[in-house]
């Protein structure tokens, strides 16, 4: 069985993600509607906005946004108005979710990745509700 090595570019490592080029948010009206259909992920209520997760996290390739830049579809999760206004309003985002227990990016791409499938949806926001503190 042949072996396998990842080939590194020289440059691959060499740009932080904070020098990374400007380049237009990635937009997907779908999975938006679609995300407006669950519940809230902190309260479990309807119902709800697609809230964006605006911090950045090179862990998740999320990366930090310019001042005129929106954020990546797929980085929003469902939330309550209220839960929404509160996201937006504590000062610092990160702040916030860590108030209410949950990781918003891996949520995010959880839910991005089964986008259209409302029941695998409902089992990871169950996970959620199970895991939070």
């Amino acid at each position: 069985m042949a072996g396998f090595r990842i080939a590194r570019h020289p440059e691959a490592f060499s740009q932080s993600p904070l020098s990374l080029k400007k380049r237009p948010a990635q937009k997907d009206a779908d999975h938006l509607k679609w995300l407006h259909e669950l519940p809230c992920i902190v309260t479990g209520t309807r119902p709800v906005d697609a809230a964006h997760v605006n911090y950045a996290d090179p862990a998740y390739g999320k990366r930090e946004r310019g001042k005129s830049e929106k954020t990546d579809d797929k980085f929003a999760v469902p939330l309550c108005r209220v839960e929404h206004d509160r996201q937006h309003h504590m000062g610092d985002e990160r702040v916030y979710w860590q108030s209410v227990g949950i990781d918003p990016l891996k949520v995010a791409l959880a839910l991005y990745g089964v986008t259209g499938d409302t029941d695998m949806a409902m089992v990871i926001i169950r996970n959620i509700a199970r895991n939070r503190p």
